[in-house]
């Protein structure tokens, strides 16, 4: 908590406001990898991953080894195995050394990859392939990452499909001919899912030539996604057309025919909400515009509105739903049984991992289709507003955009994740994206909120590159700054004491704020649940300038996510019973309190505090709060942002242990950066303040220089440990003491110091 310096010992500080905060160049030496090292994670993982065998889920719903011992996934999406070819005109790095990079995840805390590759057939590259070839070039950077990655005790999730990228050749025969966008089309077309099910034969089942084993028999590979991104309840499903629409048309008939007895009944039972380009004698019913699914359902009659006030379209819509969520089910659990059965791979299966054009009537049909795979997943992003002429990719020049923290705005949270009772839950995709500036405090939040709720892994968003990445064009070509990326300063840089936190379990779980249980008729309805996740915003899929503000449920608000898990189940009887536990307790004015007490977060101050018996810190803007009192450690710091967290290294509480570390992340900019504030007019007609960036800059990396005293309960520790970012000790500074406490000065040019 925020309080005033009640220790008997402490040391006072004139706050001083400067104009600009004094910065040192962020150039780490390539890690050598020392044993040497006061900092190295390693030992966490496994010697081989997957040596005590495969990956499965428990009763709980938590993943968990071969031998049962609970696993937490500190996670990464990496794609270096693609980068291992000659250096592009603009990024100034060697290609970069797969075996290299899984010792440098490993070492600060990593121990899963997701490997987000496309297996289907590049036709750039190979015009004259077959559907059904798989992408020998990408396999093998698959099968390469692998096994450099199990070496190091890390597990590899596969994501080898994405219908976005998805090219179609002329004479591959698909419906709709070569021209058309591949969204939507695995779930229900059955030339393209031959041709999936061949390639994912030739990726698992033959040997992987750098293990010597099948990836089907590997179980460093712990998880396997069926599909990147597509939902046939996103707006995308409105693009599809022309022969595919009319197939799907004809299995939504075959649909209604086996619910109502025939395609007429059913337009009988819709009282008259039939669509002029309804054709049965065909066997195909139209499909409405996604959008009308979005609309709150009618609960009264209106005037003007026939079709509703005699209910049929309204059960038109519910219907439709049904259609789309019960045909990507069945696709899901196909290709389950095609995985098991056929090719007998033992991982856990991740149906997708992608949202709807409604958080609040869609979600949970979508959650549902997971069910017949064994993990749930989300992909979720943090940033602000960026527009420029490449804002999907790139930072450049002239670009506007908004720099905010969600100190102040908790729903932003990316983790308040509504989670189905009894299984995995993982962001498999996210990242605090630049031009962002406030990255510090997503490694801190995430392990603290990961760990309260039990989502079991959350996944950051990406790299290329071996170790850190620098300040670099966003393609290798183009004058610019890339804005996927997380191995910067402040977001890789806060790794390890976050994964050790998490990873430890440091971090207790909190009781079930909501458990919701819904009959599926309620899901097909678009009942408004008793609590929705916020709805997202990818600028690369979504249009305008931000998510759409849905209607808010009443039953539970949204700092529930904050207090403890969010639960739901599917498919009970209508008498089930949902609790929502009230929040009165735990949430005020200007604070959200976990239902442990170990996490506040103050939203009129902008921080929040983790306070438990071997991880204490605070992530804050300290203009407003300066000072921290924990359990065990004060922190007074006089940076205006930043995330400080002491970690016990030996597994003691932190008043007994003789091996602390501190860590402490602020904040970067490329050298050179410049922005000047403006105003950005959005979509909507409107404005809102932001930046004009000048100039994206050029490497190093400025870090904001630490400006942080800590004090520590604990009569063990003698001396302070200034660590490189290698984990390298490279100075010994002197604790001073009055009784139990000692107190130091955090270096202002390092971010790990550690205390024995």
């Amino acid at each position: 908590m925020h309080s005033k310096n009640f220790w008997p010992f402490g040391l006072l500080f004139v706050l001083v406001s400067c104009a600009q905060a004094a910065t040192w160049n962020f150039s780490p030496a390539r890690d050598a990898f020392s044993a040497d090292a006061l900092l190295d994670l390693r030992n966490l993982n496994e010697a081989t991953a997957g040596e005590t065998g495969f990956v499965r889920a428990n009763a709980d719903g938590d993943l968990v080894r071969g031998d049962g011992k609970l696993l937490r996934f500190w996670a990464v999406n990496t794609h270096v195995a693609n980068q291992t070819g000659a250096a592009r005109p603009l990024w100034q790095l060697a290609p970069p050394d797969l075996a290299r990079h899984a010792r440098f995840l490993a070492k600060r805390g990593v121990n899963m990859v997701r490997l987000h590759q496309q297996i289907s057939p590049a036709l750039d590259k190979t015009p004259s392939a077959a559907i059904s070839d798989i992408n020998t070039a990408e396999r093998d950077a698959i099968w390469r990452t692998v096994a450099a990655m199990r070496k190091e005790g890390i597990y590899t999730t596969l994501s080898p499909y994405w219908a976005s990228p998805m090219k179609f050749a002329p004479g591959w025969g698909m419906a709709g001919g070569e021209k058309q966008s591949a969204q939507g089309l695995l779930f229900f077309d059955p030339t393209l899912q031959r041709a999936y099910k061949a390639w994912l034969r030739a990726l698992l089942t033959e040997t992987n030539p750098y293990t010597g084993i099948p990836l089907t028999q590997d179980p460093s590979v712990a998880i396997i996604q069926l599909q990147n991104e597509d939902s046939l309840l996103f707006w995308t499903v409105n693009g599809i057309q022309g022969p595919q629409r009319q197939a799907l048309e004809r299995l939504y008939g075959v649909f209604l025919a086996r619910k109502y007895g025939s395609v007429s009944k059913a337009l009988t039972n819709w009282k008259g909400a039939d669509e002029a380009t309804d054709a049965p004698q065909d066997g195909r019913v139209a499909l409405l515009n996604l959008w009308e699914l979005t609309q709150p359902p009618r609960q009264w009659p209106l005037v003007g509105d026939p079709q509703d006030l005699r209910g049929g379209k309204a059960q038109r819509r519910a219907d439709q739903t049904e259609f789309y969520a019960r045909t990507m089910h069945n696709f899901n659990a196909t290709m389950v049984h095609y995985l098991r059965q056929d090719l007998g791979a033992k991982q856990l299966v991740n149906a997708g991992n992608w949202k709807t054009g409604s958080a609040r009537y869609l979600n949970d049909a979508e959650r549902w289709s997971y069910t017949a795979g064994d993990v749930d997943a989300a992909n979720v992003y943090t940033g602000g507003i960026h527009k420029g002429v490449n804002n999907g990719w790139a930072i450049m020049n002239g670009d506007q955009f908004t720099n905010g923290s969600i100190l102040r705005s908790p729903q932003l949270l990316p983790i308040n994740l509504k989670q189905t009772q009894g299984r995995p839950m993982l962001l498999t995709e996210g990242n605090w994206v630049l031009p962002n500036n406030f990255g510090a405090e997503g490694p801190f939040l995430v392990a603290a909120y990961a760990s309260l709720t039990g989502v079991d892994a959350y996944y950051w968003f990406a790299t290329g590159d071996e170790g850190w990445t620098p300040p670099q064009s966003a393609n290798g070509y183009l004058a610019s700054q890339g804005k996927w990326l997380f191995a910067t300063p402040e977001i890789l840089g806060s790794f390890p004491a976050s994964a050790l936190a998490f990873r430890m379990g440091y971090v207790r779980r909190g009781t079930p704020v909501v458990q919701e249980h819904r009959t599926l008729d309620e899901v097909w309805q678009r009942k408004a649940p008793l609590i929705a996740e916020e709805t997202s915003f990818d600028p690369n899929r979504d249009s305008g300038d931000a998510p759409l503000r849905e209607g808010k449920p009443k039953a539970a608000r949204s700092q529930a996510f904050q207090v403890g898990p969010v639960l739901v189940r599917f498919g009970t009887e209508s008498t089930a019973t949902s609790t929502v536990v009230p929040l009165a307790p735990w949430v005020g004015p200007d604070h959200i309190t976990s239902n442990t007490s170990e996490l506040v977060w103050n939203t009129l101050l902008g921080y929040c505090t983790l306070n438990t018996p071997r991880a204490q810190g605070v992530v804050a803007h300290f203009g407003n709060a300066a000072t921290h009192q924990l359990q065990d450690v004060r922190f007074i710091a006089r940076n205006e942002f930043g995330a400080a967290m002491a970690v016990s290294m030996d597994g003691e509480k932190l008043r007994a242990s003789r091996k602390i570390l501190i860590q402490f992340a602020t904040q970067s900019r490329p050298n050179g950066w410049k922005e000047t504030p403006s105003s950005i007019a959005l979509d909507n007609g409107t404005s809102t303040p932001g930046f004009t960036l000048q100039s994206f800059g050029q490497s190093p990396w400025q870090v904001q220089a630490a400006e942080l005293d800590i004090t520590v309960r604990n009569p063990h520790i003698s001396r302070g440990t200034v660590l490189d970012m290698n984990g390298m000790a490279i100075q010994t500074i002197p604790l001073t003491r009055a009784g139990e406490m000692a107190s130091v000065r955090f270096p202002p040019t390092a971010m790990y110091l550690v205390l024995q």
